[in-house]
């Protein structure tokens, strides 16, 4: 009989969780960053999307977190994980910029070309998270 212990698996990141006040209103900022949702998706107390090499971006309710964490309770001082999408290049960032302050949502950095070399912007979702919008001031094809 071997007494050798099986090894523990490395663990591996494969989510990133964020929790809403209003899933509509939330999925309906981040579709217009390209992620998909199922239909009807919007009364769900959990949604998942997938992106591109595997990686899930999951939403709860406030709800659904106090019934598991009975003491939970949302930041008071905004939003505590930053996303960044990146929009390809320094014009996709202004007009992503643009497109989500035309439709309302909160503009906390305008566009500018960052000392580190790319076209930056930060703009708020409906929880007051902050989703960075960037692209390298010059491309590969320059």
């Amino acid at each position: 009989m071997n007494s050798t212990p099986t090894p523990t698996p490395a663990p591996r990141f494969d989510l990133i969780g964020l929790v809403v006040s209003d899933m509509a209103a939330s999925l309906a900022f981040y579709r217009r960053l390209g992620l998909e949702f199922a239909e009807g998706s919007e009364s769900a107390p959990h949604v998942e999307a997938v992106l591109p090499g595997g990686l899930r971006v999951a939403f709860d309710t406030e709800e659904t977190v106090r019934s598991f964490h009975e003491a939970w309770r949302p930041p008071v001082d905004g939003g505590r994980i930053g996303l960044a999408f990146h929009c390809g290049t320094p014009e996709g960032v202004d007009s992503v910029h643009e497109e989500l302050t035309a439709a309302g949502y909160k503009s906390e950095l305008t566009p500018f070309d960052a000392p580190w070399g790319q076209r930056y912007a930060v703009v708020l979702d409906p929880d007051g998270n902050g989703v960075d919008l960037f692209a390298p001031l010059v491309t590969a094809a320059q």
